[in-house]
């Protein structure tokens, strides 16, 4: 996720600069060895040293002489490192390799011992990128089987809608590779989410076809007309989830990048799969659906209207209720800006709790100063021990000491600690990888270092990836929401050629993602930032569909009877349309919540699931109630509404 800030982060600096200033990198992985005496723990430093990719192996010796009596040196420092005979060692990975890196570490560590870090949490979600996918696949598509076969009457159509959807995203995986490269995220979420976004198009074009094939005679007659009736909603329907996804790449944040590009391209794809190809499928094999017709086997929805219509005060007086107290809880969700915990099921979870449990949290930090005044550097060390969250401090004052000049020493000892320009000091810290306390603790280590060299010092480090993540992102919500809403808003106005429209559905969508966003906080539990900001997105622009088709409906049903007659009418003809839509989309983000280990996916899934249901909740409920009370406003709003007038 580091990799997707932009260039102008602090940590992005930082990180260059270390690349070209020293041989060496921030430790981003950690490994405990049990049962182990300082001698077999050198000689397991040296093995791990020797694996091709590890780099930077830190451990005792490195902080204070072990030659002297260990009972002689800073019992805190010896505690960082060799505690109760276990032995913890910390150490970088070679970007780009961390899979078969940290295998050849499970190798020589074995069951036993345990490993943690960046980098391995890194390697697993690109090992469960492909197979949970896949996975989620293979139970995601026998359950939309399953709701279209329900909602169809032909064992066939199921197939249709699916093949033409599947052609599209297997189309636009493979245009990835022009990119060069993609997120995990995006190869885990984006697949699926077009799928379940864009199976509408097609759901829309055959049931016209359908429905012509009882008029006409001739298929190819049919199936134009179809194009034609069902080209006006399928439009709307891409172009408000094309534009909510164009919002996405306006994030300073580059995951937003990733995600939305391809979930452009898969929208575009789509729409062109719907409207070119499978209308010729339809056309060579729509004999096979003449031939595989079954009876409806779901009750029709007849009626519902009025049951519906009968709620219309309850529902506006509870969503009133529930609109202010939603908006600020989502507001104030408290956030994780990183990947968010490993389950203790995986070894990688169960990992963490061991360490944890024997030495605690522990979070590596470097802080690159201008090189020489060592009496200034040495001021600033004494400082930084003194607080409260610093465990140990490895740098040239504090391990070789102020009073040997470095020209004294060779270049093997000092080019741990100094390069050209900087002089490098490496803080392990007792703080998580995030949270009010560990961003608080890097605001006051700036202040300390800013006191000694002004703005003229750099930081880098998982902790302070984060703490920018934070800063970039929190910037990318409003940006990212206020595009989403003021685009949706424009296609909505051009649709339905009118202004009050758009404020009443995006009103309706908006308040089931308001009421969705803010569970976690109502629950007391964190939300990843990065599944909250896609979700915002993505749940707007997929499920105002929803609204589209109600509404559209209701707007041809009120130019020929009253409002009431209207709204249950339409109730009565799209319930079940919409119903098929949100239970599909609903499915997608509840698979992906109970099959994705990756904390991200698994949120994104969550929210996503939740979000479809309280949309359809919406839709159903509360949107024909504003349509019936704001009646006469939207004819005044509206160009050309032609509603029906009692005589």
């Amino acid at each position: 996720m580091t990799d997707y800030l932009p260039e102008e982060a602090q940590s992005t600096k930082a990180l260059d600069i270390m690349q070209e200033e020293f041989d060496g990198s921030v430790p981003n992985t950690s490994v405990m060895m049990n049962e182990v005496t300082i001698q077999e723990a050198l000689v397991f430093k040296e093995k791990l040293a020797s694996i091709d990719g590890v780099t930077d192996v830190t451990w005792l010796d490195d902080a204070i002489d072990i030659k002297t009596p260990i009972e002689m040196a800073d019992e805190e420092t010896v505690e960082t490192y060799y505690k109760d005979s276990n032995a913890l060692f910390s150490f970088s990975i070679r970007a780009g390799d961390e899979v078969e890196i940290t295998d050849e570490i499970y190798d020589l560590i074995g069951e036993e011992n345990a490993m943690a870090g960046e980098a391995l949490d890194t390697a697993n979600q690109q090992k469960m990128a492909f197979t949970e996918t896949m996975y989620a696949a293979a139970l995601l598509i026998p359950i939309i089987i399953l709701i279209l076969v329900l909602s169809t009457t032909s064992w066939i159509e199921p197939v249709f809608f699916l093949t033409a959807i599947g052609v599209s995203v297997l189309i636009n995986l493979g245009t990835n590779i022009f990119i060069g490269e993609i997120s995990f995220v995006t190869q885990s979420v984006a697949p699926i989410l077009q799928l379940a976004v864009s199976l509408d198009y097609a759901i829309f074009l055959l049931h016209s076809f359908s429905d012509y094939r009882q008029k006409v005679a001739d298929p190819k007659e049919a199936m134009r007309l179809a194009m034609k009736r069902s080209f006006p909603a399928i439009i709307a329907s891409a172009s408000t989830t094309f534009f909510g996804f164009i919002a996405l790449m306006f994030m300073d944040f580059g995951i937003g990048s990733d995600l939305g590009l391809n979930l452009v391209k898969g929208i575009l794809l789509s729409f062109i799969s719907v409207m070119v190809f499978l209308p010729a499928l339809t056309l060579m094999f729509y004999h096979w659906i003449d031939k595989t017709q079954h009876k409806a086997l779901l009750p029709s929805f007849k009626n519902i209207g009025s049951k519906v219509v009968k709620l219309k005060v309850p529902s506006l007086l509870i969503v009133l209720l529930l609109l202010v107290p939603a908006f600020l809880a989502q507001s104030q969700t408290n956030f994780i800006y990183g990947i968010g915990e490993q389950p203790d099921t995986t070894r990688a979870g169960s990992d963490i709790e061991k360490i944890e449990e024997e030495f605690g949290k522990n979070t590596s930090m470097v802080l690159l100063v201008p090189k020489g005044d060592i009496a200034k550097e040495e001021e600033l060390v004494q400082d930084l021990k003194e607080n409260e969250h610093v465990k140990s401090v490895i740098s040239y004052v504090s391990t070789v000491g102020a009073g040997i000049p470095p020209d004294y020493l060779g270049e093997s000892v000092t080019e741990q600690f100094f390069s050209e320009q900087y002089s490098r000091i490496i803080l392990q810290t007792n703080t998580e990888a995030e949270g009010d306390v560990a961003f608080g603790f890097i605001e006051d280590v700036h202040k300390t270092a800013e006191g000694y060299y002004g703005d003229g010092f750099y930081s880098l480090g998982e902790s302070v990836t984060l703490y920018d993540m934070k800063n970039v992102v929190q910037k990318d919500n409003t940006v990212v929401n206020l595009l989403t809403v003021i685009t949706i808003a424009i296609v909505l106005m051009i649709t339905f050629k009118s202004i009050s429209y758009p404020v009443i559905l995006l009103l309706t969508i908006q308040s089931s993602v308001w009421i969705n966003l803010s569970v976690p906080y109502f629950t007391d539990s964190s939300l990843v930032f990065v599944g909250y900001l896609i979700v915002s997105t993505v749940q707007l622009a997929a499920t105002v569909d929803y609204a589209i088709l109600l509404t559209e409906a209701y707007k041809e049903n009120r130019k020929e009877m009253t409002a009431l007659k209207a709204i249950k009418k339409t109730l009565d003809e799209k319930i079940f349309s919409i119903a098929i839509s949100a239970s599909i989309l609903s499915s997608v983000g509840f698979i992906l919540w109970i099959t994705s280990t990756n904390p991200i996916v698994s949120s994104i899934g969550l929210l996503l699931g939740r979000g479809a249901l309280l949309a359809f909740i919406m839709v159903v409920l509360f949107l024909p109630a504003i349509l019936l009370v704001f009646d006469r406003v939207i004819e005044k709003t509206t160009w050309k509404p032609n509603f029906f007038k009692e005589k």
